[in-house]
Formats: structure tokens, C-alpha cells, sequence
């Protein structure tokens, strides 16, 4: 397509020279004024900001809901100026500083505050795991550990300045109190002697030592430790991973939990499930001006604003004039296009447009046409797949009734054998009602699979178990070869219904002494699973729609082979929603083959 025919090429080129003519006049009327004023904005705004998100996170972190969060959010209010509001991730309001004369809440809001997963950009000194060292769940402890502690820190930090060291005590966000020596204003030496010898400085953690041992490990943080190791173990058991070799009386907050880049992922996935009964939900946080959106104006410039005012009205009245003089030929197809759909609406699926325009125009138009020809082809297809639905139902209900009418009647005798039969048709109806309802959800987009690890070489074993004795019966040889061990993470009761309905249907068309394969193998990041026989096979014609339901090959819909005519349609469905996709290759008289592609 030649782009001066496009439609966005010819709007670039009215509106050039305008655009050429008002950037010359307004760009250092504006760059000037804006720059400071944007600047300062921005640095104020991310500042207060970073102000709210911090202490909303910080009551989020030590509380495990949000009620009494309204106070918090007041206190901010008044000192920041602006309205904030807290809601839940649906929307629904928590706590909100405006009133009644503030417009409604923007679409996006200004941040999430979860502990669980801290913002970097507002709080740049959060830690990797993302989790506020705020939240520390269990690991708080009581007040009689809590004084316990204190107690021996303040013993420690009494001798350490008896010592002459600059010793101050800090809390945990755990309640723990430890002593922090300042090691610039460290100065031990030993006493001097002949010849002088003077002694290096120990280390920080070296010099607490030389008064008492550490505070011991408290009840509540052995507890709280043991907890949050079970659930890392069990993430890295699931992963195939050794367990820590932690002792739960070694760690007394919960960052101390030493991790390697391999079990990282697991260390901060159990503190999160640890952490979560202790912690808020995670709530959306709506920053703005009182009385106006987030959007609302700013005062760019204090000089100039009746210059810029005057000289965007004139660009504004000639860009108006030089658009609409071309956009009346612009509009004509695109009204064209507009009835077309009216009529289409109106149920008229023959309408097509006819328009010589090119460039996007002339691709909507055909976009349009073929998007007429489909939706024509399924309504076409509703009617057929209903009468098919009638036709699959009628025969079985018709013969039911028959016999029940004809013993009803005396006619015929409700014996073991005619029990059996009506079974059997009752049967039929059960397996195409099923066929039905797994079509209608793959329709509507609910047909769902639960993946997990999958065992190739035991699921095919199941599959060709569960059609062993059929096989047999007519003298089929039935076979299933794996090569190597493959990895494949898939829904294995829904990938089982599909291998079952491809070798059914191979069992169905293959002669006696014929013979039905699977053959499962790795190629490149795919697994790949066949199901071969050596039936009659499938002629060019009808490949193309071995996957519409109700096809059959044989042209009198006969159910001498059985078959409901959906069972290649449910399969092909049940391997894209897994994201792979099925092809067939198939010689009359020699055989055919289905080969399914499955992300490994």
C-alpha cells in the first residue's frame, strides 16, 4: 500500500504547516516558565508522596486489617494539603480525608500500599524481598520478653561505657533491644608496657562481647523461626531443593534468615504466607488536590499567559478552517462504513461496502467486508451445529421411547437384554450431553485446566490401558513408546480425554490386525505425543474439517462405526488450552497420524 494514500500521512501534512508556524512562536514562551514550575511540581509532589505511601505502609505493616486507618489518614490530610484516600483493590472505600465536594476518585490510582510488596520507586530503601522490615508478624514479641531483653541490653550498655565506649541501645520493629557500638569513637588499648605495644581495635561486635554474651533467643522468636521454616522447606521441596540447615534458636528477626540466590525465591515466599494474617490486604492509595482531580491545572508561568493565550487561538482557528475543508472527504467512506454497520445490527448479514478509498480507510472497509462474509458463515454455522444437535439427539430418544412404548404396550418384554440396550442409548445420550456442555464452555472461554507435573510414560500406560481391552477384542495391536523421561506440566485428566479420543477413534477406523501407536518425545521446547494407525485413513479433501463438529467422514451420518462427531472437536480445544496445537497427516488406505505439540 502506497503511504500517501495513508490516512494518517495526509492528516501529518495539513497540520505540518500549522504546527511548523505556532511551535516557532510558542516554544520560548513556554520552555522558560514550565521548566522551573514542572520541576518543582514534580519533586513536591513525589516528596509528599513518598511521605503518605511511608506512613500508611508502616500502619499497614503492623496491623492486620485497615479499620482505624481513617485517623492516620486525617493527620496526613492536614499536614500535606492534599485528599487521600485508601480503598480495597475492588474500589470499595476504606478512609477518605475529602467530603462530599470532591469530584469522584481517578481511574488509576496513585500507588498500592501492600507490606508485602513495597513500591522501590516510593520507598527506594525498602529491602530486595520487598517486604517492609516493619512487618514482622510473629516475631513481635511480649512484654515480659520484651523487658527481659531491655534489661540485658541495659547491663551490656553500662559496662560497655564503663569500658569507655560510645554504646546506645536501639528496637527491633520485633520489640528486641540491641546495643550499637559506635566504632569511630572506639579508642581500647591495653595497658602499656616496655617495650610500648599497642593493640588494634576490635570490632564492634567483638568489643560487645567483651562484657556479656548475647540476649538469648526468646520462645516467641524460636516459635516463629520454626514456622517460617517449614513452610521455606516445603517450597524447597517442592522445587527439588536440600532444606535449610537452620536452627530456629539461631535467628531472632525476621530478615535474619540467611538465603542463597537458589532458595531466595522460597525464603521470601514463606515470610509473605507467614506474614499475611498480620498484615492489612493490600488497599489502593488515591493522592489529589482537595476540591479538584490529580489532573488539575498548575500555575506554569506568571508572565506571558495572555501571549500564549492569543497565539494558540490563532493556531487554533486556522487549524480548524484547513481541517475541516479536508475532513468532509475524509468522513464520506467512514459514513458509508457507519451505515453498513446499522444495517449489520439490523440483521441484514448480506451488507457489504463498497468504497474506492485507500489507505486505513480502504482496510477498514475490507476489514469490515470480511468481518460481514464471518459473521454470515457463523450464523450459518448456528443453524447447521442445531439441526446436527436434533439429528444426534432424535435417534437415540426415539429408540428409548419406542421400546418403553412397546413394553408399556406388552408388546415387548423389559428382560435383561432389552434393559441393556436401553442402557446403552442412555449412555450414547450421557457421553453427547457431555461432548455438549465441554464445547459450550471452550465456546465461552471457561474450559479450564489445572497443570502440574505430568508423567508422559504413565499417562500414556493409563491411555492405552483404558483401551487395551477393546483393542483385543477386535484384534488391534495397541503400543505406547516414550523416549527419554520428557518434562511436561499439564492437566493430566483433561490431556488423558484427549489422547482417549484420538485412540478411540483410531481403534475405530483401523482394520483387525491393524495396529495403533503413542509415541511420546522432547523436540526442542516442545514435547510432542502421536497417535498413529494403520486405518483407512482420511482423504485431502476432508482433512480440513476433521475439527468441525458433527464431521464424519462417512457423507450418510451413519453411526455404524459410533462416534457423536465431537470428539475431534473437543480435542482440539482441550490442546489449546494448554498452548499447544494439534496437526494431522493421514494416506487413504495407509493410515493417519495426530501429532500433539505441548509446551514442555
Amino acid at each position: 500500500m502506497a503511504r500517501r494514500h495513508s490516512l494518517l500521512a495526509r492528516l501529518l501534512a495539513m497540520s505540518v504547516l500549522v504546527a511548523g508556524c505556532s511551535i516557532g512562536a510558542t516554544a520560548w514562551l513556554a520552555a522558560q516558565s514550565t521548566n522551573s514550575a514542572i520541576n518543582q511540581e514534580i519533586g513536591e509532589t513525589l516528596a509528599t508522596d513518598a511521605k503518605i505511601y511511608d506512613a500508611l505502609l508502616g500502619h499497614a505493616a503492623t496491623h492486620p486489617q485497615w479499620s482505624g486507618v481513617q485517623q492516620l489518614v486525617a493527620e496526613l490530610a492536614a499536614q500535606t494539603g492534599r485528599r487521600i484516600a485508601v480503598t480495597t483493590t475492588t474500589r470499595a472505600p476504606i478512609a477518605d480525608s475529602g467530603g462530599p465536594q470532591d469530584p469522584p476518585l481517578p481511574k488509576t490510582p496513585s500507588a498500592v500500599v501492600d507490606p508485602l510488596a513495597v513500591d522501590p520507586v516510593l520507598k527506594p530503601d525498602s529491602a530486595d524481598s520487598g517486604i517492609d522490615a516493619r512487618a514482622v508478624g510473629p516475631y513481635r514479641l511480649t512484654d515480659a520478653e520484651r523487658e527481659d531483653i531491655r534489661q540485658h541490653a541495659q547491663r551490656q550498655q553500662a559496662c560497655l561505657r564503663a569500658r569507655g565506649e560510645q554504646a546506645t541501645l536501639v528496637e527491633l520493629p520485633t520489640g528486641r533491644t540491641t546495643v550499637q557500638v559506635l566504632d569511630q569513637q572506639a579508642s581500647a588499648r591495653v595497658p602499656p608496657t616496655f617495650p610500648l605495644v599497642v593493640a588494634p581495635t576490635p570490632p564492634p561486635a567483638e568489643r560487645i562481647g567483651w562484657c556479656a554474651e548475647p540476649p538469648p533467643t526468646t520462645a516467641t522468636e524460636t516459635e516463629a523461626t520454626r514456622q517460617l521454616l517449614e513452610l521455606v522447606n516445603a517450597c524447597l521441596s517442592r522445587q527439588g531443593l536440600e532444606p535449610l540447615a537452620v536452627a530456629p534458636e539461631s535467628v531472632v528477626f525476621p530478615e535474619g534468615l540467611q538465603s542463597t540466590p537458589e532458595t531466595k525465591r522460597c525464603v521470601d515466599a514463606g515470610r509473605r504466607e507467614q506474614l499475611a494474617p498480620y498484615v492489612s490486604p493490600a488497599a489502593q492509595l488515591f493522592i489529589t488536590r482537595p476540591g479538584s482531580s490529580i489532573n488539575s491545572a498548575v500555575d506554569l508561568s506568571t508572565v506571558g499567559v495572555a501571549r500564549i493565550a492569543w497565539t494558540a487561538l490563532g493556531v487554533l482557528v486556522v487549524t480548524v478552517g484547513v481541517t475541516a475543508l479536508a475532513a468532509s472527504r475524509l468522513v464520506r467512506p467512514i459514513t458509508a462504513i457507519t451505515a453498513a454497520a446499522r444495517r449489520m445490527g439490523d440483521g441484514d448479514r448480506s451488507v457489504r461496502v463498497d468504497t474506492r478509498a485507500r489507505g486505513e480507510i480502504g482496510e477498514l472497509a475490507a476489514a469490515f467486508n470480511a468481518m460481514s462474509e464471518q459473521v454470515a458463515r457463523s450464523e450459518q454455522q448456528r443453524r447447521t451445529m442445531v439441526s446436527d444437535v436434533a439429528h444426534e439427539l432424535r435417534t437415540p430418544l426415539v429408540n428409548v421411547r419406542g421400546w418403553l412404548e412397546a413394553a408399556q404396550d406388552g408388546v415387548a418384554t423389559l428382560d435383561q437384554p432389552l434393559v441393556a440396550s436401553l442402557l446403552e442409548e442412555t449412555l450414547l445420550l450421557q457421553h453427547l450431553v457431555d461432548d455438549l456442555q465441554d464445547l459450550a464452555l471452550a465456546d465461552a472461554g471457561k474450559l479450564r485446566v489445572y497443570p502440574e507435573p505430568v508423567h508422559v510414560g504413565a499417562l500414556l500406560e493409563q491411555v492405552t490401558a483404558a483401551h487395551r481391552g477393546r483393542a483385543e477384542a477386535v484384534g488391534i495391536e495397541l503400543t505406547a513408546t516414550v523416549d527419554g523421561d520428557p518434562d511436561l506440566t499439564a492437566d493430566p485428566t483433561r490431556l488423558r480425554q484427549a489422547l482417549g479420543n484420538l485412540v478411540s477413534n483410531a481403534l475405530r477406523f483401523t482394520r483387525p490386525g491393524g495396529r495403533v501407536s503413542l509415541w511420546a518425545r522432547r523436540e526442542g521446547d516442545h514435547v510432542l505425543i502421536d497417535v498413529a494407525d494403520t486405518g483407512v485413513g482420511i482423504d485431502a479433501e476432508s482433512l480440513p474439517h476433521i475439527f468441525d463438529r458433527f464431521w464424519r467422514a462417512e457423507k450418510s451420518r451413519s453411526r455404524d462405526r459410533g462416534g457423536s462427531g465431537l470428539g475431534l472437536a473437543i480435542t482440539h480445544h482441550l490442546v489449546a488450552v494448554h498452548g499447544g496445537r494439534i496437526e494431522v497427516r493421514s494416506t487413504v488406505g495407509v493410515g493417519t497420524t495426530f501429532t500433539l505439540h505441548l509446551p514442555a
